[in-house]
């Protein structure tokens, strides 16, 4: 009776401990969309090199300061010349990827940036198909019919549709997705959490951005500080963003340690329907009901690509060498994902 209650006990912290972790992961994640987009539109500040910039200092300075002061997470060491042959060129995709989803913030609504982005899953089958070679299930295939049928519908249903802003999100999936191939050969070896992964990219990101951040906006940020009015407050939002951002990372590697893989795909396609719903709460920008029942289309499609890959690779790890693996897929928004190994990466 005892055991039985102490076991009950557990399985309920357990749960407890799951929630927990996926609501704080859906407010890092919805507070950091919803406060670039806010610095876009409300603070006038229309520089996203800038505000990524920004992004990945705090980043740099956090990651330093867990791993290095507070000791929270072991370092991982990665020789000098890795960091250059390995982490370089991931950290080079990664600064585009973070640059795209913010231009895309900039020029569309968070519901329509959100939506495209669930576009991921499709753009990673598809580039190892095409760039690879690589083999997928017909289940795979089937199960990105929904998205790219609720991608479509939500484009040509979208009241504020901007091309420039289209393009910069399309093109941000891939990115995302040639960092996911690229992590797979590239840290190959190397068990990065989120943390450590920040610790090492953010700061190769930085320096990759600095220049083209203070040659392309650095006169228009200038001006804005000359003109804005309230100049204390907006710049706290800025860095608050970034900081942000980084507490992102840590509710990543949280979640993910703290929930299973299906749980883990649900709970972010959820995440999304909360950041569209959000959005729509503060900015209102306007919704078709087709726009909606596009982007509905799409999150069930992500959530059956999820579902289809778990069991294909439940398949593989219970030794059916007919069904091959299916790759790893990560939901990308804005935010800097773990590169794990082992069981953990079947998560991400």
């Amino acid at each position: 009776m005892e055991e039985s209650m102490a076991a009950l006990g557990t399985l309920n912290w357990t749960m407890v401990r799951a929630i927990l972790a996926i609501l704080q992961w859906w407010g890092f994640n919805v507070t950091v969309i919803i406060m670039n987009k806010w610095i876009f539109q409300k603070l006038d500040f229309k520089f996203p090199l800038t505000v990524s910039c920004v992004h990945f200092i705090c980043s740099s300075i956090g990651a330093y300061i867990v791993i290095k002061v507070l000791k929270m997470k072991p370092l991982i060491e990665v020789e000098q010349e890795d960091r250059w042959r390995r982490i370089f060129p991931m950290s080079f995709v990664f600064c585009i990827n973070i640059v795209l989803g913010n231009v895309s913030l900039r020029y569309i609504p968070v519901s329509f940036m959100q939506t495209i982005k669930s576009f991921t899953p499709a753009t990673t089958v598809i580039l190892q198909w095409l760039v690879w070679r690589k083999y997928f299930e017909w289940r795979i295939w089937a199960s990105l019919v929904p998205i790219v049928g609720g991608i479509l519908l939500t484009s040509i249903t979208e009241l504020s549709f901007n091309m420039f802003g289209f393009c910069a999100a399309l093109f941000g999936c891939l990115a995302t997705s040639t960092k996911t191939i690229l992590a797979e050969s590239l840290l190959h070896g190397y068990k990065f959490d989120s943390i450590n992964t920040v610790y090492y990219m953010a700061p190769f990101a930085t320096m990759i951005l600095a220049i083209p951040a203070l040659l392309l906006e650095g006169g228009g940020v200038i001006n804005w500080f000359y003109t804005h009015e309230d100049i204390f407050s907006s710049m706290m939002i800025i860095f608050g963003s970034g900081v942000t951002a980084f507490c992102l990372n840590f509710s990543i590697f949280y979640v993910i340690h703290s929930t299973t893989a299906v749980t883990f795909n649900v709970a972010g396609n959820l995440k999304v329907a909360v950041a569209v719903l959000v959005s729509w709460m503060i900015f209102r920008n306007p919704i078709s009901a087709m726009n909606a029942i596009g982007c509905a289309i799409t999150l069930i499609g992500c959530t059956f690509y999820g579902y289809v890959r778990h069991l294909l690779s439940q398949q593989a790890s219970s030794g059916n060498p007919s069904t091959p693996k299916t790759p790893r897929t990560p939901r990308g928004l804005m935010e800097m994902l773990p590169l794990v190994s082992g069981d953990k990466q079947e998560k991400v």
